[in-house]
């Protein structure tokens, strides 16, 4: 048995170039899905799953991700003088969910240097990185299982989901092999983002990774890759090479509901499944897509 997790770090440090103009003055991670910012749900997750100390890694313009969650006096004063009760447990939600840090990446060095600007908060101890365009549904819960798989084995683990071969070019992309666990693979090799027809496997890496701390020593000596960005999955495939530095790289295979927001017709069906779910917007949004579906 490892030491418990408690640590989760958000990298949020992008411009969100995709969402232009919506991002020129507000962070892609505070777009909304329904009603609540992205970066929430993400929050959120890291807390049902034990991680109520949450580092997030931001940028230049992002000082609404903190704002959002802190306090807001005056808007708490007006809603609690007006009897808003129900609107005021709502805006209370967010400053209440974690303990909340934030560090800014400075230089956009790509992911492997968002997560080593993590180093000095985590220190030397295992921690969950979660993205913000992976938005993973609370009742499929992947990072419980991550983290019972890292207590376990006492390795680094990845979430890994199957696609269709024809779309594995935009993912980063594992080789594996079986092992005892039907829903736990071990990983031996990864490729970012492979030539059509060359992808090891239909397992692609999606946002979310529980991290071994040797991480960071091996992130201080990566070079560049691609984009000129350096890679978190270098790293990763030099601890999978590797199993006497950290355990190796396990991946948990997740069979459920996902929903993308890093594109916008991703964003946009991930907003139409998650309302359509919804007690209080699903019974009339429903109907409603199946007469706009019908009409066209």
């Amino acid at each position: 048995m490892g030491t418990p997790l408690t640590k989760a770090v958000i990298p949020a440090a992008g411009l969100g170039t995709r969402f232009l103009p919506a991002t020129k003055a507000m962070p892609k991670e505070m777009l909304p899905v329904v009603d609540k910012p992205a970066i929430q749900y993400v929050v959120e997750e890291a807390v049902s799953a034990g991680l109520n100390d949450v580092l997030v890694v931001t940028g230049r313009n992002k000082a609404a991700i903190e704002n959002h969650f802190d306090r807001v006096y005056e808007l708490e004063s007006t809603l609690e003088q007006k009897g808003k009760g129900e609107m005021l447990r709502v805006v209370n939600e967010s400053t209440a969910l974690a303990e909340m840090h934030y560090v800014r990446q400075g230089d956009p060095l790509g992911l492997g240097h968002a997560v080593l600007r993590s180093r000095m908060h985590v220190g030397h101890e295992p921690f969950a990185v979660l993205l913000g365009d992976d938005i993973i549904d609370a009742r499929d819960p992947l990072l419980k299982r991550m983290l019972e798989v890292q207590d376990k084995r006492s390795a680094t683990v990845i979430a890994l989901m199957e696609v269709d071969p024809s779309m594995t070019h935009l993912y980063g992309v594992a080789s594996v092999e079986a092992t005892d666990e039907d829903d736990v693979v071990k990983v031996t090799g990864l490729v970012e983002k492979p030539d059509e027809g060359t992808a090891p496997s239909n397992l692609a890496v999606i946002g979310r990774y529980v991290l071994q701390p040797e991480v960071f020593e091996i992130l201080e000596n990566t070079p560049p890759g691609k984009g000129g960005e350096i890679q978190l999955t270098d790293a990763l495939l030099t601890l999978a090479d590797d199993d006497s530095i950290a355990g190796g790289v396990y991946g948990v295979v997740f069979g459920g509901r996902r929903y993308d927001t890093g594109d916008k017709l991703d964003y946009i069906k991930a907003i139409v499944q998650l309302a359509s779910d919804r007690r209080d917007l699903g019974p009339d949004l429903r109907p409603w897509l199946q007469e706009f579906v019908a009409g066209l």
